[in-house]
């Protein structure tokens, strides 16, 4: 129906009528299959009703993408060093604005449903997708999302400017096996940590739709998941709809393998809470007609699943007259605004992070800081990642640097070097010269002259190679090699190749997907079917090729530095190359090649700057110990050199803070797979090891004095401290003044401690934050309003929030690690009680554990537990256990076992005490093949520590110790 329809035919149609009523006539209207086309992510016209054709799903991450031309924002790993929540909800709203522009182009294929924000907690520096989250603390993450959700949004009462879809549901940080591995993820990382950052831009955000991850949670794949009616509908009230990602659901039998066909994974998809199929349409359309003649699926369950997805189209002005909708009149005029291109050079700027800064470096007089080397191949671009969409323009740090030069009188005054190398390739065998013609085929040639291409090393056995001449870049298919790219850039990068040295000094060469290069007929190239050799061996249908140096990148970069008065040295990733969606990082350091050109170019020039660009953090030790100052900045979109050449002379002062911990080296973390961080000792939170660079970190130009931090917690003469309630909300108060000579932003972060606590406690947790700006000389006092509540543990021993009683500081800084000032408030909670044996205990809700991994039980939603390693006994302990209230001294347990030698023990106090119950479950048919085990105990009073040990493939669901006894008489024999 048009938008200028003002006939009413039927109650759908009248905008009068409340809106649920609306919708629910709407989906009462429909035919079965038409509720069945309707359940994938292309939703059909249905002509006869006048509902138009509708798409789910349009990329935002940092700007609309695959569209077309839009404005580009900062990667969100970079819009999170902002610490900017304004700037956050203004980049929300131009992101939406031009999403209703391409909308009104093609409403049938450029959809308001926004696939943004990525809400995944980055607990794993290593994670390949760690450009397009927003870090590892669970506060920042929520305030940020849940500003950006509410500029997509809108503020109007009735319609939605655009719909964020918050991704990716739940436990989703490790690209490697992510479709066939489990996040194993216990109650109280699931509460205080993982669902955290979603539960705010739901709560306060009022997000209207969610994407489920590939994973699964505890071994039930995510699409499954009972948290997504549970606890994203039940206790948060999200009335959107519910995405899967795609190829998901079909993957629950094609990649976790869980069904056996794909008719019972769509249909326990759809009564789990997906209400949009991301996947093959015929596909997924066969399951649900086939799950509805099986009655394991219900037409009632289609139309709860299409009430969402049509409810949010009714929001978004579809069904309405166009007069009615304050957004259905954004046009053409709404498209990269100079108010967009100022806000997304904001946003560049407010992201870049000044790691350190010795001898006061920079910024950079353009007057006195004589002749400048610019080193390094990111001097020259501006690379886009898989979701940056096309930019409409960028501009290179080398142009505005240049731009920043030119108006001083001296000539010259830059040099610029990529450091790259210029190479020409022969066959190893015969000498045939590698030659490129004007049309960009490549070719062996005995008479030509070989063709000189500029070869980049991005470390770990990945380079590219281009030909400047054509300006394009080598790329590949399943059987050719051409010069014909434009950028490395797709879902596989095929500009991407390997050089891997053999015998004799000669290189294999081999493609993006590990396949040997060639020589074919008639000096041709081939792309060989077979998988290239380990290193140092060929075979004789594998043609080796020798590299000749024509230019040294490296030389030619010294030069430029020992010619220069300052050098800034540009490194960095490609944020396709290395660690993209579907590959994890290979490790945390810089190209062995840029690490190098570092420390050549700093040996000769001590004055040597370097700017680190980068969708992660690295480890950098070196640089951190030797070069005088050092910048970070996101993949910023198309004003990324405009801001960093603003920061580098001053014109801008950086306050850009880092969202996440940067290590020393990857031998500070653990298994990438593991995503418990109280025990792992992960993220700012938990790591008691020394980072390189703190969460919070980031320098400014101006020196700030924190002063005053006081509460509006009245004193308790009991405590002789401040107190309040569990319910109550808390005034902060800190004074901050600029000590600088010129202006500057300062991010004024406040953390909470608990001095004491039943189980283990993080060592502190952000609990505000706020970007302020200040004059030389200004003070200014910045509140924070928090939330007591909001300092709660999750009890395992009654399944329930808990704030403790006990005493809370409170500590602001300018850095988790850079704490200014403390005050101590006390807290009338809770005592968490004894957990009380005789009543029956979920396995997963342990204290503490060792070698375990929570995995699924079909007999009940949450998870059961097993040992990670069976070769390794695991071992799970609930502590403070009173055994005053049982009569019947006995060990009851729900297991299933899948070896002879799956066993529990139970322990007392200490692990290392002996045993007083063994149970040797055996091999019980199977992990879903549940039984009860019974075990006698010996005498057993006071309130005591308990172990149970877990051999071989054994699972536990739940246990019980005892039966109850109101006379508290304690264990008999």
């Amino acid at each position: 129906m048009s938008h200028e329809t003002t006939g009413i035919e039927y109650l759908f149609q009248n905008p009068k009528i409340h809106l649920d009523e609306r919708v629910r006539d709407l989906v009462s209207r429909l035919t079965l299959e038409e509720k069945i086309e309707s359940m994938l992510q292309y939703q059909p016209a249905i002509e006869r009703l006048g509902v138009a054709a509708y798409k789910h799903g349009t990329e935002a991450a940092h700007g609309i993408a695959w569209l077309g031309e839009a404005t580009s924002f900062p990667q969100p790993v970079g819009l999170a060093c902002t610490w900017d929540t304004e700037l956050m909800r203004q980049i929300g709203s131009v992101i939406a604005d031009e999403a209703r522009v391409y909308y009104r182009r093609d409403p049938k294929l450029n959809g308001l449903t926004l696939w943004a924000p990525t809400v995944d907690m980055e607990r794993d520096p290593r994670w390949g997708r760690n450009e397009e989250a927003y870090g590892e603390d669970p506060y920042l993450t929520g305030e940020l999302s849940k500003e950006l959700v509410k500029g997509i949004q809108g503020d109007h009462p009735v319609y939605l400017k655009a719909v964020a879809t918050l991704k990716h549901f739940l436990g989703n940080n490790n690209e490697v096996d992510r479709g066939v591995g489990s996040s194993s993820i216990d109650p109280r990382n699931l509460r205080e940590y993982y669902l955290r950052a979603f539960e705010k831009p739901f709560r306060e955000g009022g997000a209207q739709s969610m994407m489920t991850s590939y994973n699964l949670i505890n071994g039930t794949p995510a699409t499954l998941y009972h948290g997504v009616n549970d606890i994203v509908r039940g206790e948060w009230g999200m009335n959107g709809f519910v995405v899967s990602d795609a190829g998901d659901v079909m993957g629950i039998a094609n990649d976790h393998q869980y069904y056996d066909s794909h008719t019972p994974g769509v249909a326990e998809s759809i009564r789990a809470g997906i209400d949009s199929i991301t996947d093959d349409a015929e596909l997924s359309k066969q399951a649900i007609r086939e799950a509805l003649q099986q009655g394991s699926l219900q037409e009632e369950d289609l139309d709860r699943a299409l009430f969402h997805t049509f409810r949010v189209r009714f929001r978004l002005g579809e069904f309405d007259p166009a007069a009615d909708n304050p957004y259905a009149s954004i046009g053409e005029e709404a498209l990269m605004t100079e108010q967009a291109r100022a806000l997304s050079l904001r946003a560049a700027r407010e992201q870049i992070v000044l790691l350190k800064n010795e001898w006061k470096l920079l910024p950079l007089n353009p007057a006195r800081c004589g002749k400048v080397a610019v080193i390094g191949i990111h001097a020259n671009e501006v690379y886009r990642d898989w979701y940056s969409g096309t930019l409409p323009y960028r501009v290179t740090p080398l142009e505005a640097i240049c731009a920043k030069l030119e108006s001083e009188s001296a000539k010259d005054r830059v040099v610029y070097s990529d450091a790259r190398d210029r190479v020409t390739l022969t066959a190893a065998t015969d000498g045939a010269k590698l030659t490129v013609n004007s049309s960009g085929d490549m070719c062996l040639s005995q008479d030509q002259e070989p063709t000189v291409l500029t070869m980049t090393d991005w470390g770990y056995g990945s380079v590219t190679l281009n030909d400047e001449h054509l300006g394009t870049y080598v790329t590949s298919d399943e059987e050719t090699l051409r010069v014909t790219a434009n950028e490395a850039y797709g879902w596989y990068v095929k500009e991407v190749f390997g050089l891997t040295p053999v015998e004799q000094g000669a290189y294999l060469w081999t493609t993006w997907n590990g396949k040997p290069v060639s020589a074919g007929v008639e000096g041709s190239l081939k792309v060989m079917e077979s998988a290239s050799p380990a290193s140092g061996a060929t075979d004789s249908n594998h043609t080796t090729f020798h590299i000749e140096t024509v230019s040294d990148g490296l030389a030619e970069a010294i030069a430029a530095a020992q010619a220069a008065d300052t050098a800034i040295v540009f490194v960095g990733n490609h944020p396709l190359i290395n660690g993209k969606e579907e590959n994890d990082r290979p490790g945390l350091e810089l190209a062995a090649s840029q690490q190098r050109l570092i420390e050549e170019v700093y040996r000769v020039n001590p004055n040597t700057i370097v700017v680190l660009t980068g969708s992660y953090p690295f480890a950098i030790p070196w640089l951190q110990e030797h070069i005088p100052a050092i910048v970070y900045t996101s993949h910023a979109g198309q004003e990324h050199g405009t801001a960093i050449a603003d920061v580098l002379f001053g014109d801008y002062a950086p306050a850009g803070r880092l969202n996440m911990t940067w290590v020393q080296s990857e031998d500070q973390l653990g298994d990438i797979k593991d995503y418990d961080i109280i025990r792992s000792g992960r993220t700012y939170q938990y790591f008691e090891g020394e980072p390189l660079y703190p969460f919070g970190h980031g320098l400014t130009y101006s020196p700030f004095e924190y002063s005053n931090l006081h509460t509006d917690a009245h004193k308790d003469n009991v405590k002789s401290m401040a107190a309040l309630d569990a319910a109550d909300t808390l005034q902060v108060w800190v004074d901050v003044t600029n000590r600088g000579e010129s202006a500057g932003e300062e991010v004024v972060q406040l953390y909470v401690r608990s001095e004491a606590s039943r189980v283990k406690r993080p060592l502190k947790t952000l609990c505000g934050f706020e970007r302020i700006r200040l004059e030389p000389g200004e003070t200014r006092t910045v509140s924070f309003t928090v939330r007591v509540k909001d300092w709660a543990i999750w009890d395992v021993t009654r399944d329930c929030y808990c704030v403790e009683s006990g005493e809370y500081t409170l500590l602001a800084g300018a850095s988790s690690a850079d704490i200014r000032l403390e005050h101590s408030v006390y807290v009338r909670g809770e005592v968490i009680p004894p957990r009380q044996a005789g009543s029956r205990t979920r396995a997963e809700n342990f204290d503490d554990c060792f070698n375990i991994l929570l995995d699924e039980s079909k007999e009940q939603k949450e998870a059961c537990v097993r040992p990670r390693s069976p070769q390794r006994p695991g071992w799970i302990a609930f502590h403070g256990v009173d055994m005053n209230t049982v009569s019947v001294a006995e060990l009851q347990c729900r297991v299933s076992g899948n070896s002879r030698d799956a066993a529990i023990e139970l322990h007392l106090d200490t692990l290392d005490s002996q045993a007083v119950a063994r149970m040797n479950v055996g091999n019980t048919g199977g992990a879903q093949a549940w039984v009860t085990f019974s075990e006698g105990l010996p005498s057993v009073s006071g309130i005591r520590d308990v172990y149970l040990s877990l051999r071989g493939e054994v699972r536990l669901g739940h246990f019980t110790l005892g039966a109850s006894n109101p006379e508290g008489s304690g264990f008999q024999a």
